[in-house]
């Protein structure tokens, strides 16, 4: 690990301890010394970033409560041996999906994101991996995310030019584009076509 990403890695760390502390303790000179600690890991993130300090306080400071991982959802569709990707707005590719909202389970947020980014109509048919992100896309995110893929079946819809991405296609896995590996890598895409092809297909976890 580069020496830049362990510090990353170490400010993440601290972040997520003085939030816990935060959480839980009751002492006010605790409380106080646990909120300086939230506040240098900020710090150390603004120097190893191109992000503002009012930015890094504002994704990496403002929650509440014992921190836990954000969740990512990623929907795998085939069609004649191919799989659908669609194109972010800066031109690189990725299978439909995002952060899965709030009021919804995993498989529910699967079924909006990719009627949103591909305007398909899907069910699920099973899940493909369950993934720390940290493991398998990059760069790293001064948090930590649970990437949940799943294989689905479309049962109909057309692709709808929207703020999110721009157009969606179906590739074939040696012709896979420019790949957004911030959220879906070629090896993550290459795994799908594994369980798509599979006669029974064991979910893989990290």
């Amino acid at each position: 690990m580069k020496n830049s990403d362990k510090i990353l890695s170490w400010a993440a760390e601290l972040q997520s301890l003085a939030q816990a502390g935060l959480f839980y303790s009751k002492d006010n000179f605790d409380l106080e010394r646990f909120q300086r600690i939230r506040e240098i890991s900020a710090e150390m993130l603004t120097v190893k970033t191109d992000l503002s300090f009012e930015k890094v306080q504002d994704i990496f400071c403002n929650e509440t409560g014992y921190q836990t991982p954000k969740v990512d959802t990623r929907a795998a569709i085939f069609k004649d041996e191919k799989i659908l990707l669609v194109q972010e707005n800066d031109g690189r590719w990725a299978m439909p999906g995002g952060w899965c909202d709030f009021n919804l389970s995993p498989a529910e947020n699967t079924i909006k994101e990719a009627k949103e980014e591909a305007g398909l109509d899907v069910v699920i048919d099973k899940v493909i991996a369950v993934q720390d992100r940290e493991k398998h896309n990059f760069p790293s995110y001064i948090y930590n995310v649970v990437k949940i893929l799943y294989l689905c079946t479309s049962k109909g819809g057309a692709f709808h030019e929207n703020i999110e991405t721009s157009a969606s296609k179906y590739f074939a896995e040696d012709e896979l584009p420019p790949m957004a590996n911030e959220k879906c890598t070629a090896e993550q895409v290459k795994l799908c076509f594994k369980a798509h092809r599979a006669e029974f297909w064991q979910t893989q976890f990290d």
